[in-house]
Protein backbone atom coordinates (compact mmCIF):
# COMPACT_ATOMS: atom_id res chain seq x y z
CA UNK A 1 0.00 0.00 0.00
CA UNK A 2 1.26 3.41 -1.49
CA UNK A 3 1.37 6.42 1.06
CA UNK A 4 -0.90 9.52 0.23
CA UNK A 5 1.33 12.16 -1.01
CA UNK A 6 0.57 15.35 1.02
CA UNK A 7 -1.39 18.05 -1.25
CA UNK A 8 1.54 20.82 0.10
CA UNK A 9 4.58 21.76 1.79
CA UNK A 10 4.41 24.47 4.30
CA UNK A 11 7.38 26.48 5.42
CA UNK A 12 8.47 29.32 7.55
CA UNK A 13 9.81 31.88 4.74
CA UNK A 14 10.52 35.01 4.53
CA UNK A 15 9.19 37.44 1.96
CA UNK A 16 11.83 39.40 0.29
CA UNK A 17 10.54 42.73 -1.30
CA UNK A 18 12.47 43.57 -3.87
CA UNK A 19 9.66 43.58 -6.71
CA UNK A 20 5.61 43.54 -6.67
CA UNK A 21 5.76 41.28 -9.54
CA UNK A 22 8.75 38.86 -8.74
CA UNK A 23 8.31 37.73 -5.00
CA UNK A 24 11.45 36.47 -4.05
CA UNK A 25 11.08 34.27 -0.76
CA UNK A 26 14.16 32.51 1.45
CA UNK A 27 12.91 29.41 3.49
CA UNK A 28 14.64 25.87 4.29
CA UNK A 29 13.65 22.34 2.50
CA UNK A 30 15.23 19.21 3.68
CA UNK A 31 17.22 17.18 0.76
CA UNK A 32 14.47 14.67 0.24
CA UNK A 33 11.84 17.57 0.11
CA UNK A 34 14.01 19.42 -2.96
CA UNK A 35 13.71 15.80 -4.99
CA UNK A 36 9.57 15.98 -4.06
CA UNK A 37 9.60 20.21 -4.81
CA UNK A 38 11.36 20.77 -7.95
CA UNK A 39 12.76 19.50 -11.20
CA UNK A 40 15.52 20.38 -13.35
CA UNK A 41 14.44 21.65 -16.97
CA UNK A 42 17.39 19.90 -19.11
CA UNK A 43 17.99 21.72 -22.54
CA UNK A 44 16.90 19.54 -25.52
CA UNK A 45 14.26 20.03 -28.82
CA UNK A 46 11.03 19.43 -29.71
CA UNK A 47 10.10 16.71 -32.79
CA UNK A 48 9.19 20.19 -34.05
CA UNK A 49 12.32 21.54 -33.14
CA UNK A 50 11.19 23.87 -30.74
CA UNK A 51 13.42 24.61 -27.83
CA UNK A 52 12.84 23.25 -24.29
CA UNK A 53 14.60 24.01 -21.02
CA UNK A 54 17.68 25.65 -20.22
CA UNK A 55 20.35 23.41 -18.02
CA UNK A 56 22.94 21.81 -18.72
CA UNK A 57 23.99 18.53 -18.73
CA UNK A 58 25.08 16.56 -15.63
CA UNK A 59 28.77 17.14 -14.12
CA UNK A 60 29.57 13.57 -12.68
CA UNK A 61 32.99 14.73 -11.41
CA UNK A 62 31.30 18.02 -9.67
CA UNK A 63 28.51 15.90 -8.23
CA UNK A 64 30.16 13.30 -6.75
CA UNK A 65 32.78 16.08 -5.34
CA UNK A 66 29.45 17.27 -3.45
CA UNK A 67 27.96 14.30 -2.31
CA UNK A 68 31.60 12.79 -1.14
CA UNK A 69 31.24 16.31 1.01
CA UNK A 70 27.43 15.81 2.01
CA UNK A 71 28.06 12.34 3.25
CA UNK A 72 31.10 13.50 5.47
CA UNK A 73 31.25 14.60 8.76
CA UNK A 74 30.11 18.49 10.69
CA UNK A 75 28.67 19.79 6.96
CA UNK A 76 28.12 22.90 6.41
CA UNK A 77 26.31 23.67 3.52
CA UNK A 78 25.71 27.04 2.83
CA UNK A 79 25.50 27.00 -0.95
CA UNK A 80 22.00 26.54 -1.51
CA UNK A 81 19.52 26.18 -4.40
CA UNK A 82 17.18 28.88 -6.68
CA UNK A 83 13.78 27.95 -7.48
CA UNK A 84 11.51 29.16 -9.68
CA UNK A 85 7.84 28.60 -7.99
CA UNK A 86 5.00 28.18 -9.24
CA UNK A 87 1.98 30.73 -9.13
CA UNK A 88 0.06 28.55 -7.47
CA UNK A 89 2.28 28.91 -4.31
CA UNK A 90 0.64 31.02 -1.51
CA UNK A 91 2.03 33.26 1.44
CA UNK A 92 0.63 33.59 4.51
CA UNK A 93 2.45 36.61 6.86
CA UNK A 94 2.52 36.16 10.18
CA UNK A 95 0.46 37.95 12.89
CA UNK A 96 1.63 40.54 15.38
CA UNK A 97 3.94 43.57 15.55
CA UNK A 98 7.19 42.87 14.59
CA UNK A 99 6.76 40.56 11.53
CA UNK A 100 8.06 43.07 8.62
CA UNK A 101 11.07 45.22 8.98
CA UNK A 102 10.37 47.32 5.90
CA UNK A 103 12.85 44.49 3.73
CA UNK A 104 11.52 41.20 4.88
CA UNK A 105 7.88 40.05 5.65
CA UNK A 106 8.46 36.80 8.19
CA UNK A 107 5.01 33.81 7.74
CA UNK A 108 4.57 30.65 5.97
CA UNK A 109 4.88 29.50 2.28
CA UNK A 110 2.69 27.33 1.29
CA UNK A 111 3.72 24.96 -2.12
CA UNK A 112 1.34 22.72 -3.75
CA UNK A 113 2.85 19.17 -4.32
CA UNK A 114 2.14 16.88 -7.45
CA UNK A 115 -0.59 14.20 -6.69
CA UNK A 116 1.52 11.02 -8.04
CA UNK A 117 5.60 11.08 -7.55
CA UNK A 118 5.13 10.46 -11.21
CA UNK A 119 3.16 13.49 -12.06
CA UNK A 120 5.38 17.03 -13.04
CA UNK A 121 6.82 19.06 -10.20
CA UNK A 122 5.98 22.45 -9.25
CA UNK A 123 9.06 24.00 -9.41
CA UNK A 124 12.48 24.09 -11.35
CA UNK A 125 15.43 24.54 -10.40
CA UNK A 126 17.55 27.52 -11.52
CA UNK A 127 21.09 27.85 -10.54
CA UNK A 128 22.38 24.87 -8.29
CA UNK A 129 21.09 21.40 -10.39
CA UNK A 130 24.91 19.80 -9.63
CA UNK A 131 24.08 20.36 -5.81
CA UNK A 132 20.63 19.43 -6.13
CA UNK A 133 21.51 16.17 -7.66
CA UNK A 134 23.82 15.53 -4.89
CA UNK A 135 21.61 16.41 -2.05
CA UNK A 136 19.22 13.79 -4.04
CA UNK A 137 21.49 11.09 -3.30
CA UNK A 138 23.12 11.94 -0.08
CA UNK A 139 22.65 9.82 3.33
CA UNK A 140 21.37 12.20 5.42
CA UNK A 141 17.78 12.43 3.70
CA UNK A 142 16.81 15.65 6.33
CA UNK A 143 19.64 17.46 5.97
CA UNK A 144 18.28 21.68 5.77
CA UNK A 145 18.84 23.20 1.92
CA UNK A 146 18.81 26.78 1.97
CA UNK A 147 16.13 28.07 -0.93
CA UNK A 148 15.96 30.82 -2.74
CA UNK A 149 13.05 30.89 -4.64
CA UNK A 150 11.14 33.55 -6.86
CA UNK A 151 7.65 33.22 -8.57
CA UNK A 152 8.09 32.86 -12.64
CA UNK A 153 4.68 31.51 -14.48
CA UNK A 154 6.96 31.14 -17.81
CA UNK A 155 9.72 29.22 -19.21
CA UNK A 156 11.14 32.47 -20.61
CA UNK A 157 11.24 34.48 -17.61
CA UNK A 158 13.34 30.73 -15.84
CA UNK A 159 15.21 31.28 -19.00
CA UNK A 160 16.24 34.69 -18.28
CA UNK A 161 16.71 34.64 -14.34
CA UNK A 162 18.95 31.24 -15.50
CA UNK A 163 21.28 33.33 -17.57
CA UNK A 164 21.29 36.18 -14.89
CA UNK A 165 21.88 34.39 -11.69
CA UNK A 166 24.76 32.19 -13.45
CA UNK A 167 26.65 35.11 -14.73
CA UNK A 168 29.25 34.77 -11.37
CA UNK A 169 30.41 31.28 -12.34
CA UNK A 170 30.38 31.41 -16.65
CA UNK A 171 27.66 29.10 -18.36
CA UNK A 172 29.45 27.44 -21.24
CA UNK A 173 29.27 30.02 -24.13
CA UNK A 174 27.24 27.95 -26.42
CA UNK A 175 24.41 27.54 -23.95
CA UNK A 176 24.11 30.86 -23.39
CA UNK A 177 24.37 31.78 -26.99
CA UNK A 178 21.87 29.20 -27.39
CA UNK A 179 19.00 30.89 -25.06
CA UNK A 180 19.27 34.11 -25.87
CA UNK A 181 16.63 34.39 -28.53
CA UNK A 182 13.91 32.12 -26.26
CA UNK A 183 14.47 35.22 -23.13
CA UNK A 184 12.22 38.64 -23.19
CA UNK A 185 15.23 40.61 -22.43
CA UNK A 186 19.06 39.86 -22.19
CA UNK A 187 20.36 40.10 -18.88
CA UNK A 188 23.69 42.49 -20.28
CA UNK A 189 24.33 44.71 -23.49
CA UNK A 190 26.68 42.52 -24.26
CA UNK A 191 24.43 39.39 -24.03
CA UNK A 192 21.50 41.49 -25.96
CA UNK A 193 23.69 41.99 -28.77
CA UNK A 194 24.06 38.81 -29.01
CA UNK A 195 20.29 37.31 -29.50
CA UNK A 196 20.10 38.34 -32.73
CA UNK A 197 22.99 36.46 -34.06
CA UNK A 198 22.11 33.19 -32.00
CA UNK A 199 18.32 33.35 -33.33
CA UNK A 200 19.79 33.72 -36.93
CA UNK A 201 21.94 30.42 -36.01
CA UNK A 202 18.67 28.83 -35.13
CA UNK A 203 17.63 29.34 -38.30
CA UNK A 204 20.82 28.32 -40.15
CA UNK A 205 20.43 24.77 -38.10
CA UNK A 206 16.68 24.23 -38.90
CA UNK A 207 16.03 25.58 -42.26
CA UNK A 208 15.82 22.74 -44.28
CA UNK A 209 17.09 25.00 -47.46
CA UNK A 210 20.10 26.16 -45.22
CA UNK A 211 23.58 24.40 -46.20
CA UNK A 212 23.98 24.23 -42.39
CA UNK A 213 20.92 22.70 -41.28
CA UNK A 214 21.84 20.18 -39.31
CA UNK A 215 25.30 20.30 -38.91
CA UNK A 216 25.68 23.24 -36.15
CA UNK A 217 26.51 21.78 -33.06
CA UNK A 218 24.30 23.31 -29.49
CA UNK A 219 23.40 23.08 -26.22
CA UNK A 220 20.41 21.00 -26.86
CA UNK A 221 21.93 18.76 -29.44
CA UNK A 222 21.24 14.87 -28.50
CA UNK A 223 24.37 12.35 -28.42
CA UNK A 224 23.38 10.87 -31.52
CA UNK A 225 22.37 14.00 -33.44
CA UNK A 226 25.86 15.47 -32.24
CA UNK A 227 27.81 12.91 -34.63
CA UNK A 228 26.66 14.85 -37.35
CA UNK A 229 27.55 18.49 -35.91
CA UNK A 230 30.58 19.73 -37.26
CA UNK A 231 30.05 23.13 -37.04
CA UNK A 232 29.99 25.41 -32.99
CA UNK A 233 27.54 27.54 -32.95
CA UNK A 234 29.85 30.42 -30.93
CA UNK A 235 32.13 30.95 -34.24
CA UNK A 236 28.75 31.62 -36.42
CA UNK A 237 27.67 33.96 -34.01
CA UNK A 238 30.47 35.75 -33.68
CA UNK A 239 30.50 36.19 -37.56
CA UNK A 240 27.18 37.10 -37.59
CA UNK A 241 27.00 39.65 -34.84
CA UNK A 242 30.49 41.09 -36.83
CA UNK A 243 28.35 41.43 -40.09
CA UNK A 244 25.68 42.85 -38.42
CA UNK A 245 26.84 45.69 -36.15
CA UNK A 246 29.77 46.61 -38.32
CA UNK A 247 29.14 49.94 -40.88
CA UNK A 248 30.90 47.82 -43.45
CA UNK A 249 28.79 44.50 -43.05
CA UNK A 250 26.80 43.21 -45.65
CA UNK A 251 24.17 42.24 -43.00
CA UNK A 252 24.42 45.91 -41.12
CA UNK A 253 21.74 47.60 -43.93
CA UNK A 254 19.40 44.84 -42.60
CA UNK A 255 18.59 46.31 -39.41
CA UNK A 256 16.47 49.89 -38.57
CA UNK A 257 18.44 51.33 -35.95
CA UNK A 258 16.28 54.13 -35.23
CA UNK A 259 13.02 51.74 -35.74
CA UNK A 260 14.86 48.57 -33.69
CA UNK A 261 13.22 46.67 -36.46
CA UNK A 262 14.84 44.16 -38.96
CA UNK A 263 14.26 42.08 -41.82
CA UNK A 264 15.07 38.93 -40.79
CA UNK A 265 13.73 37.40 -44.29
CA UNK A 266 15.99 39.61 -45.85
CA UNK A 267 19.11 38.25 -44.21
CA UNK A 268 17.88 34.82 -43.94
CA UNK A 269 17.77 34.76 -47.91
CA UNK A 270 21.54 36.50 -48.36
CA UNK A 271 23.12 34.11 -45.54
CA UNK A 272 21.50 30.76 -47.57
CA UNK A 273 22.33 32.06 -51.05
CA UNK A 274 25.98 32.31 -49.95
CA UNK A 275 26.73 29.72 -47.68
CA UNK A 276 25.04 27.33 -50.23
CA UNK A 277 27.84 28.50 -52.82
CA UNK A 278 30.50 28.11 -50.40
CA UNK A 279 29.39 24.90 -50.27
CA UNK A 280 29.02 24.00 -54.08
CA UNK A 281 32.28 25.31 -54.57
CA UNK A 282 33.79 23.34 -51.91
CA UNK A 283 32.03 20.24 -51.98
CA UNK A 284 35.33 18.09 -50.55
CA UNK A 285 35.61 20.66 -47.34
CA UNK A 286 31.79 20.77 -46.29
CA UNK A 287 30.42 19.01 -43.45
CA UNK A 288 33.39 17.68 -42.31
CA UNK A 289 34.99 18.34 -39.10
CA UNK A 290 37.43 20.65 -38.50
CA UNK A 291 40.08 18.08 -38.38
CA UNK A 292 39.61 17.23 -41.71
CA UNK A 293 37.97 20.35 -43.14
CA UNK A 294 39.73 23.81 -41.73
CA UNK A 295 36.39 25.46 -43.94
CA UNK A 296 33.84 24.28 -40.86
CA UNK A 297 36.09 24.69 -38.12
CA UNK A 298 36.36 28.35 -36.56
CA UNK A 299 39.19 29.73 -38.16
CA UNK A 300 37.15 28.94 -41.59
CA UNK A 301 34.04 30.37 -40.65
CA UNK A 302 35.12 33.60 -39.15
CA UNK A 303 37.26 34.53 -42.10
CA UNK A 304 35.21 33.45 -45.14
CA UNK A 305 32.00 35.79 -43.19
CA UNK A 306 34.33 37.85 -43.56
CA UNK A 307 34.72 37.91 -47.34
CA UNK A 308 30.67 37.34 -47.39
CA UNK A 309 30.99 40.90 -46.49
CA UNK A 310 32.85 41.82 -49.78
CA UNK A 311 31.36 39.41 -51.73
CA UNK A 312 27.47 39.76 -51.36
CA UNK A 313 27.74 43.15 -51.69
CA UNK A 314 28.59 42.39 -55.58
CA UNK A 315 25.40 40.43 -56.01
CA UNK A 316 21.41 41.24 -55.67
CA UNK A 317 20.08 38.84 -53.96
CA UNK A 318 16.67 38.92 -55.41
CA UNK A 319 17.79 37.99 -58.93
CA UNK A 320 16.74 34.38 -60.28
CA UNK A 321 20.95 33.83 -60.78
CA UNK A 322 21.63 34.94 -57.31
CA UNK A 323 23.06 31.97 -56.26
CA UNK A 324 25.27 31.85 -59.34
CA UNK A 325 26.38 35.35 -59.38
CA UNK A 326 27.29 34.22 -55.29
CA UNK A 327 29.42 31.58 -56.61
CA UNK A 328 31.26 33.47 -59.72
CA UNK A 329 32.53 35.69 -57.36
CA UNK A 330 33.78 33.08 -54.57
CA UNK A 331 35.66 31.53 -58.11
CA UNK A 332 37.74 34.38 -57.97
CA UNK A 333 39.82 32.73 -54.54
CA UNK A 334 39.27 29.18 -55.54
CA UNK A 335 42.43 28.26 -56.65
CA UNK A 336 44.17 29.89 -52.82
CA UNK A 337 42.32 27.91 -50.68
CA UNK A 338 43.82 24.72 -48.81
CA UNK A 339 40.98 24.00 -46.64
CA UNK A 340 41.23 20.25 -46.58
CA UNK A 341 45.38 19.63 -47.59
CA UNK A 342 48.20 21.72 -48.95
CA UNK A 343 49.93 24.94 -47.76
CA UNK A 344 48.69 28.03 -47.50
CA UNK A 345 52.03 28.96 -48.66
CA UNK A 346 50.99 33.01 -48.37
CA UNK A 347 50.24 32.36 -44.78
CA UNK A 348 53.38 30.06 -44.36
CA UNK A 349 51.13 27.03 -42.62
CA UNK A 350 50.23 23.86 -43.88
CA UNK A 351 46.13 23.47 -44.04
CA UNK A 352 46.30 22.06 -40.72
CA UNK A 353 47.97 24.39 -38.61
CA UNK A 354 45.62 27.07 -38.71
CA UNK A 355 43.95 27.24 -35.46
CA UNK A 356 40.62 29.20 -34.45
CA UNK A 357 43.07 31.95 -32.94
CA UNK A 358 42.80 36.00 -33.28
CA UNK A 359 45.72 36.25 -34.92
CA UNK A 360 45.18 33.59 -37.50
CA UNK A 361 41.48 34.15 -37.85
CA UNK A 362 42.94 37.75 -38.89
CA UNK A 363 45.80 36.37 -41.71
CA UNK A 364 43.42 34.31 -42.88
CA UNK A 365 40.62 36.97 -43.69
CA UNK A 366 43.19 39.82 -44.69
CA UNK A 367 44.92 36.96 -47.04
CA UNK A 368 41.29 36.44 -48.81
CA UNK A 369 39.95 39.64 -48.87
CA UNK A 370 43.59 40.66 -50.73
CA UNK A 371 43.29 37.55 -53.46
CA UNK A 372 39.58 38.55 -53.80
CA UNK A 373 40.50 42.48 -54.47
CA UNK A 374 43.55 41.10 -56.75
CA UNK A 375 41.64 38.93 -59.07
CA UNK A 376 38.85 41.44 -59.58
CA UNK A 377 41.27 44.09 -60.40
CA UNK A 378 42.92 41.66 -62.68
CA UNK A 379 39.60 40.81 -64.49
CA UNK A 380 38.67 44.80 -65.48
Amino acid sequence: MTATMPKSLERRALKIHQSDEMPVYLFALAAEEVDMVADVARISRDDAGKLIGYQRPERRSHVKQILDYLNSNDVVFPNGLILALPDTVRFKSSRGPGTSDGLATSGVLEIPLPDHPDDPRPAWIVDGQQRSLALSRSKNRRFPVPIAGFVASTLALQREQFLRVNTVSPLPANLVTELLPEVFTAPSPRLSARRLPSALVDMLNQDPASPFAGLIKRASTDVAAKKQTVVTDTSLVEALKESLESPSGVLFPYRNIATGQTDTEGIRKLLVIYWTAVRDLFPDAWGKPPSKSRLMGGVGIRAMSRLMDRIMAQVDVDADDAREAATRELRRIEHACHWTHGTWDELGLPWNELQNTPRHISALSNFLARAYVESRASSR
